[in-house]
């Protein structure tokens, strides 16, 4: 048996970046990863741009998520930090997601940390409310694995329900979970000819045109007559929930990103809704690329150069923790004592039912407590990602990318501290956290 200081079960970004950072601050380091490389939703499931590490004009998401973002900026992946057109967030940040494989990689390796592909959680085993090891099957077989101290980065906290944490499933009452989306990207587009457009049609867009005449990158919402008469004729099929087109220019100009399939009624945790719910998005994705060769200026030498390849999950099993993060707090703008990260995303609930954004005012922004990344039950494990301890509501807003960096950036330090000092999870000097992770370049009200 293979034993690390800290095991990380899911290299999506939350999961990467908890694995630099408790590496970074001397433990020996593992993480988990089903796929073949590091990423999550930004890797295997399409999702560009990340969104948004600014709370206004003031950025409160630094760290290692930051410091990726560099590192590609440098090796012209990403421009880096840029203006919202559309004044949905302040900024957004369009990168390259086969160069995000290899950064994620390299700055885990770097800080000494190992990685297993290919491996799936297989069973865990608790004893005296600890985790005394987990097994994974691989290509080979079972392995079986042990440490100090385990983070669940699975998103649909995997490792915490098996070790024996509650949990629950999307909406409170009636466990109803957001939409899912598989994205799709398409290239050899004609920016300008689009750019030109919407500058001449703009009531037709949510767009702020100063911005999007000067957007180094520009995104689209709009196109909501169009995307009607589609959907009256058939052309658009009616499980697709949204009622408008939405599309970002991506690192590369004239590639798009579109979030702009809808696919709802479909339960993230069941294999085999799950795999129905993949093709819905497929014939979805069909329908959008007729859809924009046919309607949007720009497209008609427009090609697709992929989809997903995963579907896109917003939301499925959260923990339920020491604390659990409501939306009025996060409206309300809290920072609690123990806050690990910050954040200024807005309430966003995808479905045609129920959609509805609830934004901070310009500049605000909210704490997330490190309460919310811990349960009652096991003394060496940490949640962290978009399944740690929220309402429906405020895992709506506390579930993007950048957000969720910066919360594996505090899980992992967490757990290598837990780790170094043999303590329980639940009981680390979180000031001593939030130092660590000021002196450590983060942004800690």
């Amino acid at each position: 048996m293979e034993r690390f200081d800290v095991v990380i079960v899911g290299g999506g970004v939350s999961g990467s970046i908890a694995g630099i950072a408790a590496a970074r601050n001397g433990s020996r380091v593992l993480i988990i990863e089903s796929m073949g490389f590091l990423g999550g939703s930004l890797t295997n499931a399409g999702v560009n741009p990340m969104m948004t590490f600014h709370a206004g004009d003031r950025q409160v998401i630094l760290g290692i998520t930051n410091e990726i973002v560099q590192e590609l900026v440098k090796i012209g992946k990403s421009p880096g930090h840029v203006k919202d057109p559309g004044n949905f967030t302040a900024t957004y940040t369009p990168f390259d997601p086969e160069a995000m494989k290899y950064v994620l990689e390299k700055l885990l390796r770097d800080a000494g940390g190992k990685v297993l592909f290919h491996a799936q959680l297989q069973d865990v085993v608790v004893e005296h409310e600890i985790i005394k090891n987990i097994s994974v099957l691989t290509r080979t077989g079972t392995s079986v694995l042990a440490a100090s101290v385990y983070i669940d980065a699975t998103g649909d906290a995997e490792l915490a329900t098996r070790a024996g944490l509650k949990t629950r499933l999307g909406r409170e009452g009636d466990e109803f979970t957001q939409a899912m989306t598989l994205t799709m990207r398409m290239d050899n587009v004609n920016v300008e000819k689009l750019r030109k457009y919407v500058l001449t049609h703009p009531d037709e867009f949510w767009v702020d045109s100063d911005k999007f005449k000067r957007a180094e990158r520009i995104s689209v919402a709009g196109f909501k007559k169009e995307w009607a008469a589609a959907k009256a004729a058939g052309e658009i099929s009616a499980d697709n929930g949204r009622d408008y087109l939405l599309m970002f220019e991506a690192n590369n100009p004239g590639e798009f990103v579109f979030n702009s399939t809808r696919i709802s009624g479909y339960n993230p945790i069941d294999p085999w809704s799950l795999s129905d719910a993949e093709f819905v998005g497929r014939r979805q994705c069909l329908e959008i690329e007729r859809f924009v060769k046919k309607v949007v200026p720009g497209f008609e030498n427009a090609h697709v150069i992929g989809t997903g390849p995963n579907i896109g999950i917003r939301s499925s099993r959260q923990i339920v923790g020491l604390h659990t993060i409501t939306g009025s707090e996060l409206l309300h703008q809290i920072v609690p004592e123990d806050t690990i990260a910050i954040s200024g995303y807005p309430i966003d609930i995808h479905d045609e039912k129920t959609s509805n954004v609830k934004k901070l005012p310009y500049g605000g922004f909210y704490g997330i407590p490190y309460r919310a990344l811990v349960g009652r039950e096991v003394a060496n494990l940490i949640v962290t990602g978009r399944c740690i301890s929220a309402t429906f509501q405020a895992q709506s807003a506390i579930r993007t990318t950048p957000t969720v960096g910066a919360i594996g950036e505090a899980a992992g330090l967490a757990a290598s501290m837990a780790a170094i000092s043999s303590t329980p999870v639940q009981k680390i000097d979180i000031q001593v956290l939030r130092q660590k992770l000021k002196a450590n370049g983060g942004f800690i009200q």
